[in-house]
């Protein structure tokens, strides 16, 4: 899974771009998007909403309880994501490389999706 994540310094590069540039990001997601089907790497691709519209939800005496977002004190926040079916870590990585955020300065971070395949069966 590549997480895409944002925070003050990449928010502070989006002000900084242009509209033609903006328009370009997008666009290059939409095509990145599109690579990855293609090629058969593409599982899931998302972009999140505002981290301030989000809810966090628990449990008080088996009851939900959602209180408005955002979730946790933190200076970054999930942006987006792409799920890539890839053969090792290197691949991963190459297409990591090429997500815009990464392209306009930011970085992404690629981690495993779980697979609970992997748990013992006792």
């Amino acid at each position: 899974m590549i997480l895409i994540q944002s925070n003050a310094a990449s928010l502070a590069r989006w002000e900084l771009l242009s509209d033609q540039q903006r328009a370009d990001f997008g666009n290059g997601h939409m095509a990145l998007t599109e690579e990855l089907a293609a090629s058969g790497h593409l599982v899931a691709s998302e972009g999140l909403g505002d981290p301030g519209l989000g809810k966090h939800v628990s449990l008080r005496e088996g009851k939900p309880m959602v209180t408005d977002g955002p979730f946790a004190e933190a200076k970054e926040h999930l942006a987006g994501f792409y799920v890539v079916e890839c053969a090792d870590f290197d691949e991963a990585a190459g297409i990591a490389a090429r997500v815009p955020d990464v392209l306009i300065g930011g970085s992404v971070e690629i981690r495993p999706v779980f697979d609970p395949s992997q748990l013992s069966q006792t």
